[in-house]
């Protein structure tokens, strides 16, 4: 394999490695790291008897990201206030045209899921991502992670169990999220606080992620009265100086608020029985800077 050919190759399933890293990691600039790192790999290696360049590309991917996070969970670094992933644009239209194989990109890619991945360790997280999001039989996946079968199962089993337990549930339906997004916006945007509870299930939670570099709040607001208060508040005193700009991230519709032309606040939903049941608002600058040209 010629090196032009090789860099066609490794381009040809950057997408794809892009998304196993970030589903492993949650974090846009280290998947980009990741990534990176195999395709040096690819380029400096030995190609002869490289058959399956996917799977091959994939296993590089997949054992670099494990080796990143266990570098960031060793580190057990602070974080002020609620941490949420990277916001991740996705488009699944060209890479999934099937609806089913959209909605499973779409629910492995989620804020809620890759919230409850967290707590996995990297082994449990690298197997639901292989097994539930890209559907790699198990075989090959032991093959990866150069473990037995019986192991992976026992590990899939388990990330299975724990992602469920700790998902909430929620409507995958994009038009159903866009229309419901948009009417939660448009009444937030307006101050309408009475417009807002007819939006919110009573058990709605508010998360913010700041960093500590942006206000936001430090800890979860829970019901419909406290968190739409709060939005009509933030409301009241938002700067003149804000424009809107519509994007899909993670799986659904978001829309992007900028100061000037820098990102200053993503916002996004998820509903559950036509109710918003949780409202995430990120505004740590630096999991926004990757946005500022979408």
């Amino acid at each position: 394999m010629t090196a032009d050919l090789a860099t066609d190759v490794f381009e040809q399933h950057r997408p794809l490695l892009m998304g196993v890293a970030y589903r492993m990691l949650g974090r846009v600039a280290d998947a980009e790291d990741v990534v990176q790192d195999a395709w040096l790999r690819w380029y400096q290696a030995d190609r002869t008897d490289v058959r399956e360049p996917r799977a091959y590309l994939v296993r590089i991917t997949t054992r670099l990201a494990i080796d990143r996070l266990r570098q960031v969970q060793s580190r057990g670094e602070a974080y002020v206030g609620q941490w949420l992933p990277e916001p991740y644009p996705t488009e699944f239209a060209d890479t999934a045209p099937d609806s089913a194989d959209r909605a499973v990109l779409a629910d492995t890619v989620s804020l809620a899921v890759l919230v409850v991945l967290e707590s996995l360790s990297p082994l449990e997280r690298a197997v639901f991502v292989l097994r539930e999001a890209f559907g790699y039989p198990f075989a090959e996946i032991a093959t990866m992670l150069d473990r037995a079968e019986p192991a992976v199962r026992q590990l899939a089993g388990r990330a299975r169990r724990h992602v469920a337990e700790g998902r909430p549930r929620y409507e995958v339906d994009p038009a159903r999220r866009r229309d419901l997004t948009e009417r939660f916006l448009a009444a937030a945007a307006g101050g309408d606080l009475e417009g807002l509870l007819s939006l919110l299930a009573p058990d709605v939670r508010l998360v913010g992620d700041s960093g500590g570099k942006a206000k936001a709040p430090l800890r979860v607001l829970h019901t419909a009265d406290k968190v739409g208060r709060f939005l009509v508040g933030a409301a009241r005193s938002g700067r003149a100086d804000l424009s809107f700009r519509p994007v899909e991230v993670n799986g659904g519709p978001a829309l992007l608020i900028l100061s000037g032309d820098k990102p200053d606040s993503l916002f996004q939903v998820d509903i559950a029985d036509g109710r918003i049941t949780a409202v995430y608002i990120m505004r740590n600058p630096d999991k926004l800077r990757h946005l500022a040209d979408r």
